[in-house]
This record gives structure tokens, sequence and C-alpha cells, in this order.
């Protein structure tokens, strides 16, 4: 019995780790379109452009390996007969020119015509499904500029509720809350605390600690088809929020509770005698009080984010808002 010395068997292909590294590229653009898109999702895409041509081309290694030099045909011509002498026979295939030498091998061919297709499916396969994900994250939404009325109904020195709509066409999904008190004047020109309603801690809609007068409310119809409608509140215990017990004074800082900040604060600014509301902002903290407010201001954070000290360091960017 003759010893085994190799087996027979086809062998089934090495383990690779180019799939592994493609789904952590997916896994990449998915988180980053969450946390990061401007930074996370690229990363993910490059992730994704490497791998899967590695992936490809080790896919694809059978079809690119060299032909096998095959032993030449020996043909038996009968015991004892002449070889055939080199001018007999058929003619033998003439040597190349110097430019019909071959410049791309077939296995070349091969290789770059199969990574091109698989691209290009993969291109129109991904591309619809993908390209609107990953793209959004990047709109920024227009600001639009809110009227909120004339002064004349923010009487110095008193709270109002105001609500009203970012965008009167997507209807009451878009409406929002703010708080506004007329601090009266400051260096000549009308001042206005305007703070969001939004909590710090989870964007929980927060609200005064304090009376509010229904029978005192007013509503304005603008002319871009909004509608604001302004109710009288006394917030003497400032404000809070019922789902989780964050508290804040009447400037909006952090007294109490889980928020890690003070409420987020709008801009504003006085066209022909109207409230106009500017971008939303974040807020640390505020030293003093009205007109005399210091306020430390900041660009617009999520609920949960530090946006000064070393807890900040963990929030290095904002998505879009």
């Amino acid at each position: 019995m003759e010893p085994v010395t190799g087996d027979d068997r086809p062998h089934l292909p090495p383990p690779s780790l180019w799939p592994v590294g493609f789904a952590v590229g997916v896994a990449c653009i998915l988180v980053g379109l969450v946390v990061d898109p401007k930074v996370i999702v690229p990363i993910g895409v490059a992730i994704i452009l490497v791998f899967g041509f590695l992936w490809a081309r080790d896919a694809t290694r059978g079809y690119r390996a060299p032909v096998p030099d095959l032993e030449p045909e020996v043909r038996e011509t009968g015991r004892g007969a002449p070889p055939i002498p080199a001018h007999m026979g058929e003619a033998a295939m003439p040597e190349p020119e110097p430019g019909e030498i071959e410049r791309f091998p077939r296995s070349k061919f091969l290789e770059f015509s199969t990574l091109g297709l698989g691209g290009v499916i993969g291109a129109v396969v991904t591309i619809p499904v993908l390209g609107p994900m990953v793209a959004d994250p990047f709109r920024r939404p227009k600001h639009r500029a809110l009227d909120l009325g004339p002064l004349t109904d923010f009487p110095v020195n008193q709270w109002r509720i105001a609500t009203f709509m970012t965008d009167p066409s997507e209807g009451e999904v878009s409406r929002r809350t703010a708080y506004v008190r007329n601090n009266g004047e400051a260096g000549g020109e009308p001042s206005f605390t305007i703070i969001s309603n939004r909590c710090a801690h989870l964007g929980c809609p927060v609200q005064p600690n304090g009376p509010i007068f229904e029978n005192k409310k007013t509503v304005e119809h603008m002319k871009d088809g909004n509608e604001v409608t302004l109710i009288d509140m006394l917030p003497a215990g400032g404000f809070g929020c019922p789902c989780h017990g964050g508290q804040y004074d009447p400037e909006g800082n952090r007294t109490a509770g889980p928020p890690v900040r003070a409420l987020d604060r709008y801009n504003y600014e006085i066209r022909g005698g109207h409230l106009v509301l500017g971008k939303t902002y974040s807020v640390s903290h505020v030293n003093g009080t009205g007109a005399q407010a210091k306020i430390h201001e900041y660009g617009l954070a999520g609920p949960g984010n530090h946006v000064d000290g070393p807890e900040a360091w963990l929030y290095p960017l904002q998505p879009p808002h």
C-alpha cells in the first residue's frame, strides 16, 4: 500500500479580514450620521472604499492568477520513425514585430474589468440609498427671521409666553415657545430677555414656576402667515422641567437637577418697531439680571452637552441644528 503523500481534496479559500473592515466602515457611517456627520461619516466612507477594493481584489485572485506553463504535447510518430525536418510540415508562427508585443496581459485586463464592473454595480446600488442619508445631515436649515409683533405687545418688566411657528408652511410641528421679558432701555436701545423653553438636560419643555394669566392673551397674525400667541406670566420661582426635575432661576441659570448648563436664548433685533427673533444660542451661565446681565454665550449645543469647562472637550463638534 502506497503512502498518502498529499491531500487531493479541494482547499477552501483562507479567511479574510476585508469584509470585517467593510462592515466597520458601514458602522462608522451610521454612527456618524447621529454623532458627527462632518468627521465620522467621511472616515467611514474612506474605510468602505479601501476595504471594499481589497475585498474585491482578494475575491478575484483566482481570475488573476497566471496560467501555468504546460508540458509540450509529444506525439508518437511510430517506433523508429525519423523526426520531421524543420523545413517541412506546417508553417510555424512568425516572430512578432516589436510593436506587436503584448503590452496588457490578460490577467490585468480581467482584474481591472472585474473591479470596474463591481464598482459600477456597487455605486448603482448604494448611491441612491446612502447618498441622501449622507448628504442630509450637511444640509443646514435656512434661518428665518420671526416677527413676534410690535413692541407695544411687550410691557416693560413684564414676562410673556410667546408661541410661534418657525416655518408656517410646515404647520404645528414647527411651533416653538419662548419666554420674553422687556427689560426697558439699555444704552438708548430696547433690551429684551428671550429664553428658550428647551431644557438643557434632554430637551423637554420647561414651564414657569409661577402663575400664567390665560385671560391676558393676545394673538398676532403676521404677514408671512405666522400666528404668534402672547400670554402673561409671572415666573417668580424661575422655570422648571416637569420631566426630570431640572430647575432654573428667572435668568435661566441652572439651580438644581440634572441640566448641565443654563437655558438657551434667542438673539433678537428691532425692525420697524417690531421685535424680531434671531438665531438660538447656548449659555453656560448668566451674571446679573435684565439689561445689565452678562451672558456667557456659546454656539448652539444639543441638550446634555457641556459648553464650557473640561467637560466641553467631550463635545468638540455639534451636529447641524
